[in-house]
């Protein structure tokens, strides 16, 4: 078991509205909310963190505008394409989910697969 927990970002309408409407090259192909929910990101957070739902939105609501532009640089990595980042968007876009139990299953190292910068 894992001193970590789990923290996930579920896309919702309007972030999927703004990602095929942000590049006009994408000329109607669009993305659905199946597809951008099918394989998220998911970010490590202290296991304190996920005690409460409480704790869990404190410690959103100090860490959002990173969040945010972790997610946007996923879809476009040009800022001028991004919308005005706050945290009644990020809220809008976003559903947060936390879990607790991380199960290591494989026993060996975890090693980091990028040199630090």
């Amino acid at each position: 078991m894992l001193n970590r927990s789990a923290l996930l970002l579920r896309y919702k309408a309007p972030a999927m509205q703004w990602i095929n409407d942000a590049d006009p090259s994408t000329s109607g192909s669009s993305v659905t909310l199946e597809e951008a929910n099918s394989d998220l990101t998911v970010y490590l957070v202290s296991d304190e963190v996920s005690e409460t739902p409480e704790e869990v939105r404190r410690w959103v609501k100090a860490n959002w505008r990173a969040l945010f532009e972790s997610e946007l640089e996923g879809w476009y990595t040009a800022p001028t394409l991004w919308p005005k980042l706050t945290l009644k968007r990020f809220d809008e876009w976003f559903e947060v989910e936390c879990h607790s139990v991380m199960l290591d299953t494989l026993g060996t190292p975890i090693e980091d697969d990028e040199p630090p910068e």
